[in-house]
């Protein structure tokens, strides 16, 4: 075993240091290893790639690129134009609303004098637009009104009028009429429609005026209301149209109006009738009645009021319920009012209107 002396190298020594040496004593030069000739060009290429990358010049470019879109998009644009159209929104809000009509404001708590005088009123003004109210059914003594009046229940006093003639011609007096035949009576009154029901009523009328009157009408409400078929309202038209004594007649029409005009909101005949009769002097009942029924048939209808021709529209609260246009409104009138025959065949002398035509003629 040899040992190294101190101070020289070994032959290993100095052949990893200098390089290999040949078996001709010259120096090869040191070989390069795979992983070595890698990282110094692969280090080389790397570094002068990475030089090249666009890693700089692309966060330049999009930034730019990024700031210029940004300024591009509609943010500012979209405020710019939203404070622009702002204005003028408002100014389409606001001149909508001026065009728009104020809402109507609700009326002042009519008090009960107030609506007293009002009603009083309007029995004036209509007082003067039909001086020639009457009772449209035709007649010439009190049975025949009575008659006339149960007839007309659920038909119009056009329709009795036309028919009431030939009933008349057949049965004249209450005693007549109690000892017609059923069968021949319904046949004349068919026309007046609910023919059986009436007939039962006038034989039972007519039996009881025979029997109980001396075949005359009495002249009192609690007498007439017991005959069969009769009611208030059926009695207040034979008192006050054939007796005299003043009464008020709440019919369909009636009724309609007094509610409209505001002067009670009953619904009741019986109720209505009270509280009408509280207001109106009792001389004016009759007439009363009269012209609230002529209005109500040819101006101020059920179902379409001609509002724009009612000559007592500024004291009406329920103005606009119906046609307010006033060429329109003067179509909707009826009768006289309107140009065309009224009810009656024979008409009082002072109505400015046309008779009716006969059954059968018109």
């Amino acid at each position: 075993m040899s040992s190294s002396t101190p101070g020289k190298s070994s032959k290993a020594d100095r052949t990893g240091a200098s390089g290999a040496t040949g078996r001709t004593g010259k120096t090869v030069p040191e070989r390069t290893t795979a992983t070595e000739a890698g990282a110094k060009t692969g280090g080389k290429s790397a570094t002068k790639a990475a030089a090249k990358t666009p890693t700089k010049s692309a966060t330049k470019s999009a930034t730019k690129s990024a700031t210029k879109a940004a300024a591009k998009t509609p943010t500012e644009s979209a405020t710019k134009a939203a404070a622009k159209s702002a204005p003028a929104r408002k100014a389409s809000a606001t001149a909508a609303a001026a065009k728009a009509p104020a809402p109507r404001k609700a009326p002042k708590a009519e008090s009960h004098l107030a609506m007293v005088r009002r009603a009083r009123r309007i029995n004036r003004e209509l007082a003067e637009v039909y001086p020639y109210a009457h009772p449209e059914l035709d007649f010439r003594n009190p049975f025949e009104l009575l008659v006339a009046t149960v007839l007309s229940a659920q038909t119009t006093d056009l329709r009795v009028n036309q028919t009431t003639p030939a009933l008349f011609a057949a049965y004249p007096t209450p005693e007549d009429m109690a000892a017609a035949v059923p069968e021949e009576m319904e046949e004349i009154i068919r026309p007046t429609g609910f023919f059986r029901a009436k007939t039962k009523s006038l034989l039972g009328l007519s039996a009881a005026l025979r029997d109980e009157f001396g075949g005359e009408v009495p002249g009192r409400l609690e007498d007439l209301v017991k005959l069969p078929g009769v009611g208030r309202k059926t009695a207040n038209v034979v008192l006050g149209n054939a007796f005299g004594v003043p009464g008020i007649t709440v019919d369909t029409h009636f009724g309609r109006l007094v509610r409209r005009w505001k002067w009670t909101d009953e619904e009741d005949p019986v109720k209505v009738e009270s509280v009408v009769a509280g207001i109106f002097p009792k001389s004016e009942w009759t007439m009363l009645s009269h012209r609230v029924v002529f209005h109500g048939r040819r101006i101020c209808h059920a179902r379409k009021p001609a509002c724009g021709a009612c000559p007592i529209a500024p004291l009406c609260p329920s103005y606009g319920e119906g046609e307010t246009d006033p060429d329109k409104a003067r179509k909707l009138l009826k009768y006289e009012m309107g140009g065309r025959p009224g009810q009656r065949l024979s008409p009082p002398a002072d109505y400015p209107g046309k008779p009716a035509p006969a059954l059968g003629e018109g």
